[in-house]
């Protein structure tokens, strides 16, 4: 299993706001890399490689992307934050005056899922690698964009869910519940139900076809980090918009500290679960 990189980032001094750049900044340098175990374990369950044409819902600033290109697949990154979806440019199209990128298919970047008369040919894999399982109403938004997605895919092609594991087995659960508390909503997260993902894909026309589950602890070089990591995932905004963000940023540093070591990094195991459909 692929660890988690603990890496230190620059400080910057927490603000009442913070500005989508930055926030979009702090989910591609620190949290993002927490789910890279589970895009490589979908990936080599999958045989994902050349002649992989694959469609990425929510592909934030490209990383799941540029696992699977460097696999050798053909990838489409769908994501409606323009700040995500511009590092992702950076990150994945060189430059017009660069040399050649080794990645041999240069990846398509959209704010929205291509139309299926718009794609030359059907995508044979779509992942959704936003887990749900803590926000209210993330099953809904992930059925939607399914809707929208699966009639660009070929006829048994897979489709790739993924949620939170059991409330007992992530260590951050704790720390997610201060978002509902602050935001007016106690008890939340619900936490993620065993059958989750099999009713999002009953709704969404999809036949389940097999499932995992893979450890992917989020490791943070310090307490700072781990802060704007976190409130970088979008799962704090209502609890920042029902108070403030420097309030947010005391509490969730408050909860984090059992997961502090004594080398002042933070260390936080989870599991995640997926489920493999076809269309």
């Amino acid at each position: 299993m692929t660890r988690t990189l603990v890496r230190h980032h620059p400080r910057t001094e927490p603000s009442a706001t913070a500005d989508s750049g930055s926030r979009a900044r702090d989910w591609a340098e620190i949290q993002e890399r927490m789910l890279a175990p589970l895009y490589e374990a979908v990936y080599a369950r999958l045989d994902v490689g050349p002649g992989t044409r694959m469609l990425s819902l929510g592909c934030g600033s490209g990383l799941a992307l540029l696992i699977a290109a460097g696999r050798g697949a053909q990838v489409t990154g769908v994501d409606t934050d323009h700040e995500r979806l511009a590092l992702a440019r950076t990150r994945l199209l060189p430059a017009p005056d660069a040399p050649r990128s080794p990645v041999s298919c240069a990846p398509l970047l959209r704010e929205s899922v291509p139309a299926p008369d718009t794609v030359p040919e059907p995508y044979g894999l779509i992942t959704a690698f936003t887990p749900i399982g803590c926000a209210e109403g993330d099953d809904d938004a992930l059925v939607r964009a399914l809707d929208a997605a699966v009639p660009s895919a070929g006829r048994r092609s897979s489709v790739v869910l993924t949620g939170w594991g059991p409330p007992e087995r992530c260590a951050t659960e704790a720390v997610l519940r201060v978002a509902g508390r602050l935001a007016g909503r106690p008890g939340t997260p619900r936490g993620a139900r065993r059958d989750d993902l099999e009713n999002v894909a009953s709704r969404a026309g999809l036949k389940p076809d097999g499932s995992g589950r893979v450890a992917c602890p989020f490791g943070y070089a310090d307490l700072d980090s781990a802060v704007r990591g976190l409130l970088s995932t979008r799962l704090f905004d209502a609890a920042v918009h029902a108070t403030d963000r420097t309030q947010v940023e005391k509490e969730v540093a408050e909860a984090l500290h059992p997961h502090l070591r004594d080398d002042g990094t933070v260390w936080m195991p989870n599991v995640f679960r997926y489920l493999v459909c076809t269309t």
